[in-house]
């Protein structure tokens, strides 16, 4: 119990440090999400069925139970290293999104409903291996917010989209420029954003990620370039403060489709 008392305080103090950020100080009356990532890399077949079963029937349950969400469940469609499932968890306080796995790890009715994926084998495991990252909201945009056809799970898309910065500073001078209107053209151009998250801890740090969500591949393209032929676009990246050369070193752009049990 102490052993499993001091990593979750040791996780939750780092990431508590890394999330103080210029935009918090410019915006402290906002109460701001925290983000779960977790990337499932798998190999096609029954990984792929085990995975999404777990994530329906034991993990996504627990979560709601635990006041977190909504949760979105996707697969990879285009990207590197399919077949890739990721799960994003939306909640209100950092130590507990730190500490999921632990508080899991003593749920019975979890235990139970989880065991197939749970207690998978070496000799028939279920994934390949696992990656989680931990994301505070950006300040201007404090809340998942999901698409209008994620209640009815109508067709839809979502492109994930990380950017990598090659110093702390100008990390931080990337998220200044959402905050200096971007957000204002992503939502003239007609995007839906989904969410936006400053990473605390994970892998290839510095770096953001946000999600945009689309009916098709068509709306997609139509929305990116409005966005890029928009005059205020052009002004902000023309600004010498965020010439992006300087400020990004590297972008992942993936497209997602929702699983069955997405609340996304």
């Amino acid at each position: 119990m102490e052993r499993r008392q001091f990593l979750a305080a040791s996780i939750a103090t780092s990431a508590a440090v890394l999330a103080s950020r210029a935009s918090a100080e410019e915006h402290p009356a906002v109460s701001r999400e925290y983000y779960q990532i977790r990337r499932y890399s798998l190999i096609s077949g029954l990984q792929q069925k085990l995975t999404e079963n777990f994530f329906a029937n034991a993990l996504i349950p627990a979560l709601a139970k635990r006041g977190f969400g909504p949760v979105g469940a996707f697969r990879l469609d285009i990207g590197p290293e399919t077949p890739t499932y990721s799960l994003i968890v939306a909640g209100k306080e950092l130590d507990a999104l730190a500490r999921l796995d632990l508080e899991l790890a003593e749920d019975q009715q979890f235990l139970d409903a989880a065991a197939p994926f749970w207690n998978a084998t070496s000799t028939s495991p279920a994934f390949q291996r696992v990656e989680v990252s931990l994301l505070e909201a950006f300040a201007g945009w404090p809340k998942l917010t999901p698409p209008t056809a994620s209640a009815s799970k109508a067709k839809r898309i979502f492109q994930l989209r990380t950017y990598e910065s090659p110093s702390n500073g100008e990390h931080v001078r990337k998220i200044e420029m959402f905050h200096s209107g971007e957000f204002e053209i992503f939502m003239r151009a007609g995007f839906h954003p989904v969410f936006f998250g400053d990473t605390l801890a994970g892998s290839r740090m510095p770096n953001l990620t946000y999600m945009l969500a689309f009916t098709d591949a068509a709306e997609l393209e139509a929305k990116w370039n409005a966005f890029r032929n928009d005059a205020d676009w052009k002004k902000l990246q023309a600004d010498p403060r965020f010439a992006f050369d300087q400020i990004v070193t590297s972008i992942t752009n993936l497209l997602l489709s929702p699983l069955d049990c997405s609340q996304v």
